[in-house]
């Protein structure tokens, strides 16, 4: 059974946020946030919501994959940032895109989401339950997030990517089958890993709601995002590059047969940290984070989407997509595109 994605799609809001316009607001200028984070700008919404935001993505990608919405049996959403506790996310981009015939759920795995519901996606295929699954990864940080912390307020920026994942069908096998020659070389996904920490959760968190009611006689209260950014790094930079080797290995196949590693956006330095423990030039881990800062489920989908849009991704090649944040959590999967 081959299990493969046929169409990508992206969405960011229209209004940019640069570092000075952020220098006017608190005590950072554009020099601090670049040179911490290789961050020049990100998209904030002005009013589109999460659910939104997916909407918009999941259509991209039914449109690049050439699947009608009728056609999807599953959507899974991943978020941090749902416009409601109920209905799901996944259920209002249901009614959105017209998916009348899917189920549809989230996942809350923060930045590492959007590889958690890929590997549920393709375990759902797996089982027979499902042969189409809309994944998608979004999340709008900027409703949650402290703007008056510089060092929190400056990382993040809201957006959506999307993928369709599908089982090969008998036609396509003998169409992958004839351009690979080879069935170790046929388009699919090839092998995937999860974890999760929970022990290091504080490190990084955001309460939704604390306890209030009659019987406290309190209000409830939501916070906002908080992190421990020195630990989140020193986290991510060991990490990374243990399940990306151990990804390879499970999967026998060597760093140099990788085209590109697709890494969660989170700082430009925890990226170029995994590629000099791997040993790996950048050229071969694309980054976007100067544009959208970290979009967090949205990040890994989003630059796939680029990458496929602007022609870089060819037949055959093998992509490794990872990604890490709160819980803690982390994952890993690899691709023949």
């Amino acid at each position: 059974m081959r299990i493969k994605i046929v169409g990508t799609g992206s969405y960011v809001p229209e209004r940019v946020v640069t570092n000075e316009d952020l220098a006017g607001m608190v005590d950072t200028s554009d020099e601090w946030i670049k040179s911490r984070t290789g961050i020049c700008q990100r998209r904030i919404s002005d009013g589109i919501g999460t659910s939104g935001m997916a909407a918009m993505a999941a259509r991209r990608a039914l449109a690049n994959g050439g699947v009608r919405a009728e056609e999807i049996q599953l959507i899974l959403l991943a978020t941090s940032t749902p416009d409601c506790h109920f209905p799901s996310s996944a259920c209002q981009v249901q009614r959105e895109i017209g998916a009348v015939h899917a189920a549809a759920y989230d996942i809350s795995a923060a930045c590492s989401g959007f590889i958690f519901a890929l590997n549920t996606a393709y375990s759902f295929i797996v089982s027979g339950f499902y042969n189409n699954v809309l994944v998608i990864g979004v999340d709008c940080l900027s409703k949650v997030v402290d703007w008056k912390d510089r060092s929190t307020c400056v990382l993040f920026g809201d957006g959506a990517g999307a993928v369709v994942v599908t089982v090969e069908s008998e036609a396509d096998k003998a169409v992958s089958g004839n351009k690979a020659g080879n069935s170790a070389d046929v388009p699919g996904i090839l092998h995937m890993i999860m974890g999760a920490d929970g022990t290091k959760g504080h490190v990084l968190s955001c309460e939704s709601r604390t306890v209030g009611n009659f019987l406290t006689g309190t209000e409830p209260l939501t916070g906002y995002l908080s992190m421990d950014g020195q630990e989140v790094f020193k986290f991510a930079v060991k990490k990374m590059p243990e399940i990306i080797e151990q990804l390879l290995e499970e999967s026998n196949v060597k760093l140099e047969e990788i085209k590109y590693f697709v890494l969660h956006q989170a700082n430009y330095r925890i990226s170029e940290s995994i590629a000099k423990r791997l040993k790996i030039p950048m050229e071969r881990v694309p980054v976007n984070i100067e544009k959208y800062g970290n979009t967090s489920a949205g990040s890994v989908p989003i630059l796939l989407d680029e990458l496929n849009r602007e022609g870089k991704l060819k037949d055959g090649d093998l992509l490794v997509m990872a990604g890490f944040g709160a819980g803690l959590t982390w994952g890993a999967a690899l691709i023949r595109w």
